[in-house]
């Protein structure tokens, strides 16, 4: 998935970021972190999209993670990575 993080495909890259979506507290969440952090200003949609997309969902399990995260990567982040990511956080 390291690998695939850095692949100039943005289907590669997607698939990398969200490979851990269902794994809730078994989420590698220094893997997530690399993973993402090979992703950030990137100006795709998808990439952006699915970035916020696991940061939501491991939201769930981890809010207070994805909040430090959010916080840490602020100026790296899209909006929309940012939205998507806030989206079950209070």
């Amino acid at each position: 998935m390291l690998e695939w993080s850095v692949n100039d495909n943005i289907w590669l890259k997607r698939t990398a970021i969200l490979h851990q979506l269902a794994y809730k507290n078994k989420t590698d969440s220094g893997l997530l972190e690399i993973i993402i952090c090979n992703c950030l200003g990137s100006d795709e949609f998808f990439i952006n999209k699915a970035i916020g997309w696991a940061l939501r969902e491991y939201s769930k399990t981890e809010p207070e993670w994805v909040k430090t995260f959010i916080n840490k990567y602020e100026g790296s982040l899209s909006s929309l990575s940012i939205k998507e990511a806030m989206k079950y956080i209070i």
